[in-house]
């Protein structure tokens, strides 16, 4: 797979600095986490779920989750679970590429189930989505000790093979248990999960944050004028996350949570998207779709996230891919500053290569490797290129 991949090479040539690389699932671990992006989110129960698949790789979406959990009715899992076998053993057969796949779980004994039932198909994915993780029940313990048994079983441990690289199927924990949520077990929870985590380091590709389930707990949810950051319950929780996991060492990747909202509804607060960037690049009506499409609002979200340590986003509707990918593209003046204090351990501060910020060469050395390793996945933008232009070709 590789970023922006749809667009001609007259587009690549035109929008970037440097192009996207290419990643798999059998490539560098830290390259595929980041790379992730918009991961979209589909139900199990959808009629044609291969075609679905591969719809979606030819638009754009790098990472995709095939859901047995709360997006389906209690009553339709098994079906469901048959639609994932067919499916994969369809993609599998067809062995032309598929976006970095998953399938989100309910049980351990239904992940061991499905992955016996798909045999040498499972190869196709990339790996499981763990709902409700945590190291308080014992529930973490036991998805990674299944997850042991179907590598061991399926020869997907990561060890190369018959000459060819090998793969390793991995999971992304969601963290959305009463435990990490409520404030008097939360530190202890995160912590736990942290160790947890740490001694399966390979095993573990990204962590993905469930706000749905966190919001709910308080019995809110957000409108389309409002960021998760606003809702400061659960950006507390987001921020704790983010400081037991997501300092460089061990350095996990934390994907941003859900943006749920995909169709026009009333305005409360006035629009969040400038119009100034969007004239100056004459797309005054490529503003005017982003805000009927409730986007504005997504956007600022994903630059908080950016902000805030989030790589990446869970996303529910195929519209948003392009967004996310556009916002996580690496700006010119930010892959010079990256390029020009990594490696620079000799400490001291210099003006940037832009002349209009401080670069200090030890506290910013964690960012500028960050950055890089985003630049590798997404892309630098050429120095006249901007957002507006990646989200016009994207969402074209």
């Amino acid at each position: 797979m590789q970023h922006f991949q749809h667009l001609t090479p007259s587009q690549l040539a035109r929008l970037f600095h440097r192009q996207p690389e290419e990643f798999s699932a059998a490539g560098d671990p830290a390259l595929q986490a980041v790379a992730l992006g918009g991961t979209l989110y589909t139900p199990a129960n959808r009629r044609d779920l291969a075609a679905d698949v591969l719809r979606q790789r030819d638009a754009g979406c790098t990472s995709m989750v095939l859901c047995l959990e709360d997006s389906i009715p209690d009553a339709d899992v098994p079906e469901a679970e048959r639609n994932i076998v067919a499916a994969l053993v369809r993609l599998h057969a067809r062995g032309d590429g598929t976006p970095l796949l998953f399938v989100r779980v309910r049980t351990v004994e239904q992940m061991l189930s499905l992955a016996r039932r798909a045999g040498a198909a499972l190869a196709v994915l990339a790996g499981f989505v763990i709902p409700k993780f945590d190291n308080v029940s014992g529930r973490g313990d036991r998805f990674l000790a299944a997850l042991h048994v179907i590598q061991a079983e399926l020869g997907l441990d990561g060890n190369p093979r018959n000459g060819t690289p090998g793969q390793r199927l991995r999971i992304m924990p969601i963290l959305e248990s009463p435990a990490v949520i409520r404030l008097e077990t939360r530190a202890a929870a995160l912590t736990g999960i942290g160790r947890l985590l740490g001694a399966h380091r390979e095993d573990v590709l990204a962590v993905r944050i469930g706000a749905t389930d966190m919001s709910s707990t308080f019995g809110l949810r957000r409108s389309r004028d409002l960021t998760i950051y606003d809702v400061q319950v659960v950006a507390n929780i987001v921020g704790d996350i983010v400081n037991v996991l997501g300092r460089p060492d061990p350095g996990f990747i934390i994907s941003g949570p859900v943006w749920e909202h995909y169709a026009n509804t009333e305005r409360v607060l006035r629009p969040q998207l400038r119009l100034t960037p969007f004239v100056r690049t004459s797309e005054k009506e490529l503003r005017r779709r982003i805000m009927t499409a409730n986007l504005d609002t997504l956007i600022r979200e994903i630059e908080l996230d950016l902000a805030n340590g989030l790589l990446g986003k869970t996303l529910i509707h195929p519209s948003h891919v392009a967004v996310v990918h556009a916002m996580n593209v690496v700006s010119h003046e930010e892959f010079l500053d990256a390029c020009a204090i990594a490696g620079n351990v000799r400490g001291g501060a210099a003006a940037s290569p832009y002349g209009n910020k401080m670069n200090e060469m030890k506290p910013h050395q964690a960012w500028a490797h960050r950055t890089l390793l985003r630049s590798r996945a997404f892309g630098v933008a050429a120095a006249d290129v901007t957002f507006v232009d990646l989200l016009d070709a994207g969402m074209s």
